[in-house]
């Protein structure tokens, strides 16, 4: 009795899908039937699309001005300051203690480089304010400098 009453569920709920299904149709022909009528109305409203990995077009110079910047500005980035680097093998690298000295690649009184998240926006020299250390800019790269430089 139990098992009939499975079946009769089963089939009822069956009988409810089918019917939702022919209700709703197949669903191709309406959008089909969208896209030529869109098509139809607007067909140089619809840009081109584009390749994954492609190239952004460049549409003119890079500017500050805008609405969407207001949006971005209160996003702390990672400001850093590079006197200068080398290469270090590891060996060396383990015998290094207190007193040891690695020369870099930058002359004496050479500017510094300013980093913002590791990409280089300017060059500055070290100065000291209130007892703390500083950096004056001396070379500040150009806002579409720095965003051609990171395509």
């Amino acid at each position: 009795m139990a098992n009939d009453m499975n079946t009769q569920d089963d089939q009822a709920l069956a009988d409810e899908w089918a019917a939702a299904l022919e209700e709703a149709g197949d669903g191709q022909d309406d959008i089909d039937a969208l896209l030529a009528a869109d098509a139809a109305t607007s067909p140089s409203s619809r840009l081109p699309m584009e390749e994954f990995g492609s190239v952004p077009k460049n549409n003119g110079p890079v500017t500050l001005d805008g609405p969407n910047l207001d949006v971005i500005l209160d996003i702390p980035v990672s400001i850093s300051m590079e006197v200068g680097s080398t290469d270090i093998n590891i060996r060396n690298l383990l015998q290094l203690n207190q007193g040891s000295v690695i020369e870099l690649d930058r002359l004496a009184g050479e500017p510094l480089d300013v980093l913002v998240n590791g990409t280089l926006i300017a060059h500055g020299e070290v100065v000291v304010v209130n007892e703390k250390f500083g950096i004056r800019l001396t070379d500040v790269i150009s806002p579409s400098e720095r965003i051609k430089k990171l395509r």
